[in-house]
């Protein structure tokens, strides 16, 4: 396995978790970086670097950024951030992964890609849950912030520093896992 293969598996990793936060920003980010020449992606998903696709996926962060910010509608787009968080954790992994045979590609991209996205939109639709239980969705606000700027923050990361990219995705479904088991509930014996 050459750097360069294990560098495509980082960003799709990084960005997968970025997903997690926010479904089309790590792809509007994708798609930046793929229209400028920061990266090349595979022949079958340069339509990612095509100015239509670039002007889509930009409104379509903004559009879900600022959704995120209403109160009981960020619980609704909760219910189907984790699914689209999957499918768009596979779709990235499946643009960014290079020179692994078909089997090996769509493997990491369902498991390490749809899987990581999934893992943290799930982890995080349910601490907004949580902060409409405890604050009545006046603290929701607050988390819709630290997701987006931690989406922000762990794309352009993914972009330009993908390694660190994927040990900071592996630490945070550390962190997620930490978290299951702290508050899983106990067996009746």
């Amino acid at each position: 396995m050459t750097l360069e293969i294990i560098i495509s598996i980082c960003l799709g990793i990084g960005l997968s978790a970025s997903v997690g936060f926010r479904v089309f920003f790590p792809l509007f980010v994708l798609s930046l970086a793929s229209y400028f020449d920061v990266l090349q992606l595979n022949d079958a998903w340069i339509w990612l670097s095509t100015t239509s696709a670039l002007l889509t996926l930009g409104v379509a962060s903004m559009v879900e950024v600022f959704s995120f910010f209403v109160p009981y509608i960020d619980n609704l787009l909760d219910s189907i951030a984790v699914p689209l968080a999957a499918l768009a954790g596979t779709v990235i992994m499946l643009s960014t992964v290079i020179d692994l045979s078909p089997v090996i590609t769509w493997s990491l991209a369902i498991i390490a890609g749809g899987g990581t996205a999934a893992a943290v939109a799930g982890t995080s639709g349910a601490t907004r849950l949580t902060s409409t239980v405890t604050t009545g969705g006046m603290g929701n606000p607050i988390v819709s912030i630290l997701e987006t700027i931690t989406s922000i923050v762990l794309s352009v990361i993914s972009i330009f520093l993908p390694i660190l990219a994927g040990i900071l995705a592996l630490f945070i479904l550390f962190i997620i896992y930490k978290l299951y088991t702290k508050f899983k509930t106990p067996s009746v014996k």
